[in-house]
């Protein structure tokens, strides 16, 4: 358990993560720890184990019934042209060159601190060899404008990471994203993605709400405690118009 420290997302609040190292973790497991609101980078498994706040919220989208808005199929339409390729998580020095340009970009506009990220730090949390570990790159005439990062479980696939060229931005390349996950999971028999935890309060993260039908986990529930998920309200600016 972390010590107490000052929350990344939001100014006001303290936080602390939950942590677990583990090596060895099957599918199966993973699908499970999924169901209870874990997360992953490389063999680092954690959760929000934040004493006095319960602001982050473990989401998922529902694949059966998934309705995108009409400005969500825009973002579809406008990224159809590329090429989209699913794999095995690789480094190599054109990925680390677009992730870097692309936190670049993060750290003017919404004030990140400088990345860390080199060779052995992208290996350890984004290509660590996992049985679950997958990556959806996207290409434009054989240019890398997009890379994301997730995990595919019986279930279930976990978007990880998501990162692409920031001259790109006008695409909507992360929203097309996780529509084009959501595609490929349904088409492999998944019944959600997992979005990771949805802040409400955090510009970056609200994003999430977005996309409906959406459950979201009730408390922190133990290895042994059947995990209970509620269905999310469809935000207003995401409903149909009426008539």
């Amino acid at each position: 358990m972390e010590t107490p420290r000052p929350c990344t997302y939001l100014e006001d609040e303290v936080a602390s993560l939950e942590h677990r190292v583990l090596l060895d973790v099957g599918a199966d497991e993973y699908d499970a720890m999924l169901a209870r609101g874990w997360r992953r980078f490389g063999p680092d498994y954690f959760r929000p184990a934040c004493a006095a706040c319960d602001q982050c919220e473990p989401t998922r989208i529902v694949l059966a019934d998934l309705a995108p808005t009409r400005s969500q199929r825009r973002a579809l339409a406008r990224t159809a042209h590329l090429e989209v390729e699913v794999g095995v998580p690789t480094i190599d020095a054109e990925r680390l060159h677009l992730y870097r340009r692309w936190h670049a970009t993060r750290e003017v506009s919404r004030e990140w601190a400088p990345s860390r990220m080199d060779a052995r730090l992208y290996r350890l949390e984004f290509a660590f060899p996992h049985p679950c570990a997958r990556e959806v790159s996207y290409r434009e005439h054989g240019r890398l404008v997009g890379v994301g990062i997730c995990d595919e479980t019986p279930t279930a696939w976990s978007a990880v990471y998501f990162y692409f060229d920031p001259s790109c931005a006008r695409m909507s390349l992360g929203i097309a994203n996780v529509l084009r996950t959501c595609a490929i999971a349904k088409a492999r028999g998944a019944r959600w993605v997992y979005l990771g935890y949805h802040v409400a309060r955090c510009r970056s993260l609200a994003y999430k709400a977005g996309f409906s039908p959406q459950e979201i986990l009730v408390g922190r529930p133990a290895d042994d405690e059947p995990p209970a998920w509620r269905t999310r309200a469809t935000p207003l600016s995401s409903r149909p118009p009426a008539g």
